[in-house]
């Protein structure tokens, strides 16, 4: 489905006089985003939880590309404290804002809470990138010019269903059904921001993408909170037998924030093997994630439940012959 079969990160066009703001941005996948954005120009603030490990990786880019623009800024997505922090300081700090990655997540941990007493999955996955959103809308809609928000989902999405009896999966807890329940959110609001946005005529598009299976530490971190070394053993040997490094995961992320044919609403993977690895192309997500009904209704749960507002008008819906 793509028109740019071969495209890579070297095809990301200038970003000088751009913003752009990726959470996790210390490992992995932001890790090499926030290299990409770099080298073509952009300012990038470095949106980390642990701002000691951000400025390490700050250093780390400052030393392959030594002209890099780069802020580290504390955020945790698991607070919404610190969200509403983050997003005070930057609206201090800048008057634009170009692309918006929502990038940082957990994956398949033992359960806990965030500060907030949300699931963690679905706290720092979906509520936390959906609260960091609201409160960046208004420097993203005054920036001239199109400017994106692009969320970073997993194909995990497609066994994803979103439970509203137990959205918190305080009575049954599955660490994978969990995971695919926060990846699922993510493209609900994902689609469901697109259509706000275009109901309010704004100029501002909203995208969603996955990386396929790219090797990073977030596979690890479930294996290491249980204490299984069989199944980190195991998961080490399939990120090194299946998946795509790093930097081949960040190009869904990066062609769906830069390419100018991208539009909103559009869900970017990699178009090789089983949609693990290889080039971005668009892609068709699942039918529970293309279900405005249940879109709607986990925006105004999401509103409550973060305290957040985005002042879009509600969308014309077409109920289904």
């Amino acid at each position: 489905m793509s028109d740019d079969a071969n495209w890579t990160a070297a095809d990301v066009p200038d970003q000088s006089g751009r913003t752009v703001v990726v959470t996790g941005a210390n490992s992995g996948i932001g890790f090499e985003a926030t290299k990409a954005f770099a080298r073509a120009g952009a300012h990038v603030v470095m949106a980390c939880r642990s701002t000691e490990r951000g400025e390490d990786a700050r250093d780390d880019v400052a030393a392959e590309y030594p002209g890099a623009s780069l802020t580290v800024r504390e955020l945790d997505l698991a607070d919404l404290d610190s969200v509403t922090a983050f997003a005070d300081w930057f609206r201090t700090e800048y008057d634009a804002l170009h692309v918006l990655a929502n990038n940082a997540g957990v994956m398949a941990i033992p359960r806990s809470e965030t500060a907030d007493g949300f699931e963690t999955q679905f706290g720092v996955n979906h509520l936390g990138h959906f609260a960091l959103t609201a409160e960046l809308l208004g420097v993203l809609r005054r920036t001239s010019g199109e400017t994106r928000v692009v969320t970073q989902s997993s194909g995990a999405h497609e066994t994803g269903e979103i439970d509203f009896e137990d959205l918190q999966h305080t009575d049954d807890y599955g660490k994978w059904s969990a995971y695919g329940q926060s990846k699922l959110a993510n493209v609900l609001f994902t689609y469901e921001l697109d259509r706000r946005l275009r109901a309010a005529s704004a100029s501002v598009t909203s995208v969603a993408c996955h990386p396929g299976y790219a090797a990073t530490n977030l596979q690890l971190r479930g294996p290491e909170a249980e204490g299984s070394r069989l199944r980190l053993l195991a998961m080490k040997a399939a990120n090194a037998l299946v998946g795509q490094s790093a930097e081949r995961g960040a190009w869904p992320l990066l062609y769906a924030a830069t390419d100018p044919s991208v539009d909103g609403g559009e869900y970017v993977g990699p178009g090789g093997f089983l949609n693990m690895r290889g080039h971005p192309e668009r892609q068709q997500s699942s039918e529970r994630s293309r279900d405005e009904d249940t879109a709607r209704r986990l925006w105004t749960v999401s509103e409550e439940l973060t305290g957040v507002e985005f002042g879009l008008p509600e969308p014309a819906h077409e109920p289904e012959a």
